[in-house]
């Protein structure tokens, strides 16, 4: 649609922030037609916002923003940016002020969120973290990604997490389990064969309708499926593993949230441990931020250090 003109176009807003693809596509339509932005999830910082301030023409580009609103922190010999702090956040404020417009309606719908914490083996994860051993190839860990991937299989895949899935299922006969990695789909899927559960899913290799059962489960990949479809037939959906970011948080919780939604109660379950990576990740997501491997392993070494 990015040639097209003199139209009027309805956006979705977790499609056009960033400063991707479809984030230029956006600005390149919103210049040369009317348009408006639904969200539910307005932005949560002003990097947030850039698309939707050079749209309205507030700013010429990305760089324009950054030269007069961003102060950057290096860390990790400059490797890594990180905003430290933004300049003149009157104007932002403003210019905000200037766009937003408040959709109020009755919310019928309460969210009871549920944190219930499972255990995990420390031994190996310490091993993995002070030894830097890939227990799963029995190989030195190469880089930060493969450390991350290491810590988070050793957390997610204890035992005690289908054990306090087992007691969820007992109070709920449909939900929908979001997770991240394949391992844990693999968890799911003999969990329900072995328990004679109804399942469908929904990931990069399947798109799978909800199942037509009296007792079902719904296994949910987070980046798959945190969007872009609505389930009004459960209250309940359960975070197997938790995901670095607050806005997929957000949008999966939103999967049940619906204005035809028949429930009044929905019923959200985070399943997390006590591991530092876990803490830091349910810290991250609390306060509405994404979660940052690169700067929880400086963190972390500075504290040692």
């Amino acid at each position: 649609y990015s040639d097209i003109k003199d139209a009027f176009f309805i956006f979705d807003e977790q499609r056009a922030i960033g400063s991707g693809q479809w984030s230029k596509a956006f600005i390149k339509i919103a210049k040369a037609n009317n348009w408006l932005m639904l969200s539910a999830t307005p932005g949560d910082t002003w990097i947030d916002y850039i698309p939707v301030f050079i749209a309205n023409g507030f700013y010429k580009n990305r760089t324009a923003f950054i030269q007069e609103h961003v102060v950057y922190d290096y860390f990790n010999r400059g490797k890594y940016p990180k905003i430290k702090m933004y300049l003149n956040e009157r104007k932002l404020n403003w210019l905000r002020n200037q766009i937003l417009v408040d959709m109020d309606y009755v919310k019928k719908t309460t969210r009871h969120h549920h944190w219930i914490k499972a255990e995990f083996d420390p031994t190996l994860y310490f091993r993995i973290w002070k030894q830097r051993w890939n227990i799963y190839e029995d190989k030195p860990i190469q880089n930060v990604p493969e450390l991350f991937m290491c810590l988070r299989k050793i957390v997610n895949t204890d035992r005690s997490r289908i054990d306090i899935l087992d007691e969820i299922i007992k109070l709920h006969d449909k939900a929908i389990i979001f997770y991240n990695f394949d391992y844990e789909l693999d968890i799911l899927r003999d969990y329900c064969n072995d328990h004679d559960i109804c399942y469908s899913e929904w990931n990069g290799h399947k798109h799978q309708l909800i199942p037509e059962s009296n007792k079902w489960l719904y296994l949910v990949q987070y980046t798959a499926g945190s969007e872009g479809w609505n389930c009004i037939e459960t209250n309940t959906v359960i975070f197997f593993s938790l995901n670095y970011s607050y806005k997929i948080l957000e949008q999966a919780c939103g999967r049940i949230d619906r204005l035809n939604t028949p429930f009044t109660d929905l019923f959200y379950y985070h399943i997390y441990s006590s591991s530092r990576i876990d803490i830091a990740i349910k810290n991250a997501i609390s306060n509405k931020k994404t979660f940052n491997e690169k700067a929880f392993l400086e963190s972390r070494e500075k504290h040692v250090a």
